[in-house]
């Protein structure tokens, strides 16, 4: 009697920024007051990280350039537990707010310092705000001549921030690139749209079961589910600025205090590993960064 298939294994992964980058603040935390800004990166990150090596689970972190410059020993922090290294871009700048020249001169020097941070070469890439498209098709051929393998950066679904709901659901590879292979969000087809099960605020904002239940349906298809989360989204204890407008701040702050919890709950219910181990692009080999400008 032939032996039942093996689970399928999904792929978790973590955008790493702090509280005050994230685009629907942005009215209340302008780019030029960051740098003046408490980080509580490092501390939620570490609790990230320790859930995960609780559940024996590896993942792919996507990092800010700027993340890395101002905690280098974070990154490296994250690379030695075995999970990969990947980019969020420099600055937090989302791709069709910039011109084709200073998406490379971003992603060039995003991906060198953070090569430079963890020892490991970074294949993988997640624009800000899932923020390429078929308006930013141009972006795509760009990762690729500045070394990339692939890009996580389309969540298949209509928002007011991003919106992309006839992209593909599963894996492939855009127009005008050669290998480079887009790796979508999570979703779940039902009555003819796609629903989001891939994590961020929908984790947060709808019950756990919810998430759990529709990972576990992507799995049925015969398909790794992908999934991504923030740190500042298991920081309860982050500032709360007045001036922020109702909405964003139901999407930012709701159910903070449950995340960690969740995340445990949804690390040990099924495998997990690194986007680059799911989808069989650790072996590839990639083009070396250029040096920092």
């Amino acid at each position: 009697m032939p032996a039942p298939p093996a689970p399928i294994v999904n792929a978790l992964s973590v955008d790493v920024e702090d509280y005050y980058q994230v685009q629907a603040l942005a009215g209340v935390f302008p780019r030029d007051a960051w740098d003046g800004l408490s980080s509580r990166v490092e501390d939620n990150t570490a609790l990230i990280l320790d859930i995960l090596e609780t559940a024996g689970v590896r993942g792919t972190f996507f990092t800010l350039g700027c993340i890395a410059r101002r905690h280098p020993g974070l990154v490296w922090r994250i690379a030695a537990a075995g999970h990969e290294i990947a980019s969020h871009g420099l600055g937090h700048r989302r791709v069709d707010s910039q011109t084709p020249e200073e998406f490379r001169a971003d992603i060039r020097q995003a991906k060198a310092i953070l090569e430079d941070c963890s020892g490991q070469p970074v294949r993988g890439y997640r624009a800000a705000t899932f923020s390429v498209g078929p308006h930013t098709s141009w972006a795509w051929p760009i990762l690729e001549e500045e070394g990339h393998a692939y890009s996580s950066s389309v969540y298949p679904v209509a928002r007011d921030f991003y919106s992309f709901p006839d992209a593909p659901r599963r894996p492939y590879r855009p127009a005008g690139t050669g290998s480079l292979v887009e790796i979508p969000i999570a979703t779940l087809r039902l009555l003819g749209r796609n629903w989001p099960c891939g994590g961020g605020g929908y984790f947060r904002l709808l019950p756990y079961e919810v998430s759990r239940r529709a990972i576990a349906g992507i799995n049925r298809e015969g398909a790794p589910a992908v999934f991504y989360i923030h740190p500042w989204e298991l920081d309860p204890g982050q500032p709360r600025p007045a001036g922020v407008p109702l909405k964003s701040r139901l999407r930012h702050y709701l159910n903070l205090s449950r995340t960690a919890g969740r995340l445990s709950r949804l690390a040990h219910a099924f495998r997990w590993d690194r986007i680059d181990a799911v989808f069989d692009i650790a072996g590839k080999p990639v083009r070396p960064s250029h040096a920092a400008a």
